[in-house]
């Protein structure tokens, strides 16, 4: 028998995109809902779990994934009958990692320093460079489409539509065209479009129960 998976997860965070990449590989797994604004990712329970109080974490039998990039590349090769990650050998495995990588290694930390008003540090020091060298380089790379690897949806792709809708969706990130674009057709999936409105249900519900 497979090991059993368990998500480890808060509606409307960074954990959503896990949720979208689970309905695209069809895989069965349990879901462990913590409703972070009543502190349950300060228990101690969870901070066994993941010490950062922080979603999405992942248990597969006595596997245990925290950071994101980690768990969409855990899970897309856990089901390559999927197609969602490139296997080693194909031209497109490199592209594929450098995507899963710069979002939390570049991409992220250049917006959170934008909205922050923090200036980026000395480019030596800056995992980045500058806030508009990383937009460039997303936009370049969304101008031929319709993915990141050219005709193939990859869990790249599901990474970063989630993350493209909340940063476009919080004025973080400007509405380029090819952005625009891209989400449009990333949520368009049927997997995209269920896992949202689970989502919004599943806000609805707790705080409903916090009321």
């Amino acid at each position: 028998m497979e090991p059993a998976l368990t998500l480890y997860h808060a509606p409307q965070t960074r954990s959503s995109g896990v949720r979208i990449l689970l309905e695209e590989l069809g895989a069965p797994h349990t879901l462990d809902v913590l409703d972070l604004q009543s502190g349950r990712g300060r228990e101690p329970a969870y901070l066994r779990i993941n010490p950062l109080g922080k979603v999405p974490a992942l248990r597969h039998g006595e596997a245990l994934i925290t950071e994101q990039a980690a768990i969409y590349l855990y899970l897309a090769d856990q089901f390559p009958e999927r197609g969602l990650a490139p296997p080693i050998g194909d031209p497109l495995r490199g592209p594929y990692l450098r995507w899963m990588v710069f979002y939390g290694s570049s991409f992220e930390p250049a917006v959170v320093d934008r909205a922050l008003q923090r200036e980026p540090g000395p480019k030596a020091m800056s995992p980045y460079g500058d806030f508009d060298a990383v937009l460039r380089t997303v936009v370049e790379a969304l101008t031929p489409g319709p993915y990141l690897l050219g005709e193939r949806h990859s869990a790249a792709d599901v990474l970063w539509g989630a993350a493209l809708g909340w940063t476009t969706g919080f004025k973080l990130v400007p509405e380029e065209p090819a952005i625009m674009a891209y989400l449009a057709r990333v949520n368009a999936r049927p997997a995209v479009r269920k896992i949202m409105a689970e989502e919004a249900t599943l806000s609805a519900e707790l705080a409903a129960a916090r009321a």
